[in-house]
């Protein structure tokens, strides 16, 4: 039997395994694609997230790779104006924020991990609890037939979750506004800012923006309340370029057009940005008996205040915390203890998750309205001007806290003669 399953080897699913690996717990994460997937081509890490990358030991790694950012330009496409917006460090451990590839994420957490730790081509069709011995368990069904027991089951298989599905909580919704995201590469070398600031451009229901990961490489997005015409999820990367060049962003500034001009095809996506309603995480099960989700499993949604990562790798280390103070003295969860340690991370991530969904939503819905004089000044003069800087501030000073070492857990090495 195994002591955990975890379910999908995206940043929730490997940053859980690396969490519990520090806590002295195994698990067995279960990938349904062949390889690990990458999709997004790069996302923002702000403090908070710094602050668990930290905690799992990696943090310096990645640091070493990317330049931190500390300010934003952002341009109304129909009167050129352009506005500064600063992005304070972490008071509390001068943490800054900082633009990674996704990939690079998952490679540094899966080298973190021992081997075999992911099973990949693994697809979980169906979940049910069982008591064995006086005592729950999980059985996980794969799409092959096989069957795993597990102690403990960990959903972090994204925002269309069958863990999620199981636990009751309602589906994610569309939020009404789609993106494209990708990966510019100049092999000569780009001429774009050199100072990692994000530039933005706002238009009545369009929002775009890059920002610089190294001298060769540019990642980008560009969301719209209208979805690409005639594009549907996994098109043609090549529409998806034409159709924002020629369409959606064609009155865009030239240097975003370049930008997208240079993409890489193989990195360019395009999805509907899906959210769970807040008082569904705020009444819904987030954990039963001795099954819990994480990342976007249980919080997906919208990427305006780029906290859907961040939040993520929060999860794993709060999970790791609760989970690390129910093992015994044999270096093995202790299952009677599972179901209260799984009652406390979600009422320790409840509330934080309805706040992030909560002020990403808002912040995506005045940042790419501006279809009246009233929406354009909420969204240049009260929140670009004087909520934006304080509303990242305050959701980034966030701690998610420090693992027990496992130097004061038991020692596993009895477990050869148990």
């Amino acid at each position: 039997m195994e002591e955990v399953v975890i379910v999908g080897a995206g940043i929730a699913g490997l940053a859980t395994a690396v969490a519990l690996k520090k806590v002295g717990v195994r698990s067995l994460v279960l990938e349904r694609s062949k390889e690990l997937r990458a999709t997004g081509a790069a996302l923002g890490l702000f403090p908070n997230a710094w602050v668990a990358l930290d905690t799992l030991g990696v943090s310096d790694k990645l640091a070493a790779l990317y330049a931190p950012f500390e300010r934003g330009y952002i341009t109304d496409v129909q009167t050129k104006s352009i506005q500064e917006v600063h992005y304070p460090y972490n008071s509390r451990n001068g943490t800054q924020p900082r633009a990674v590839h996704r990939k690079v994420l998952l490679e540094v957490l899966a080298e973190e991990l021992p081997p075999n730790s992911i099973r990949f081509s693994s697809k979980i069709t169906f979940i049910e609890t069982q008591v064995e011995q006086g005592s729950p368990i999980c059985i996980v069904t794969l799409d092959d037939g096989s069957i795993i027991k597990s102690k403990v089951v960990i959903g972090c298989d994204g925002v269309h979750s069958i863990v999620a599905r199981w636990l009751g909580l309602r589906l994610p919704v569309y939020s009404g506004r789609s993106a494209v995201r990708g990966l510019s590469v100049f092999p000569k070398g780009h001429c774009y800012d050199q100072s990692h600031a994000i530039h933005q451009f706002v238009d009545v229901g369009k929002r775009a923006g890059f920002i610089t990961l190294n001298d060769k490489e540019v990642y980008w997005f560009f969301a719209a309340t209208c979805p690409p015409k005639g594009l549907e999820k996994g098109a043609d990367p090549e529409m998806i370029q034409r159709e924002v060049i020629e369409n959606l962003a064609k009155d865009f500034p030239s240097v975003f057009l370049d930008v997208v001009k240079h993409s890489d095809l193989s990195s360019l996506t395009w999805a509907p940005l899906m959210f769970r309603y807040p008082w569904n995480i705020l009444f819904g099960n987030l954990a039963r008996s001795n099954v819990t989700v994480a990342g976007d499993a249980m919080h997906p949604m919208t990427p305006d205040l780029g906290q859907g990562g961040c939040s993520a790798l929060e999860d794993a280390v709060v999970l790791g915390r609760h989970l690390g103070d129910s093992i015994s003295k044999h270096g093995k969860l202790e299952t009677q203890d599972i179901g209260f340690a799984m009652e406390r991370y979600a009422k320790e991530r409840r509330l934080r998750a309805v706040t992030l969904i909560t002020a990403s939503y808002l912040s995506g819905w005045v940042q790419q309205d501006g279809s009246s004089r009233l929406m354009k000044f909420l969204r240049d003069v009260v929140f670009y001007k004087l909520l934006l800087a304080r509303v990242v501030n305050s959701i980034t000073e966030y701690d998610c806290g420090k693992l027990p070492s496992v130097s004061s857990l038991p020692s596993r090495e009895s477990e050869s003669s148990i």
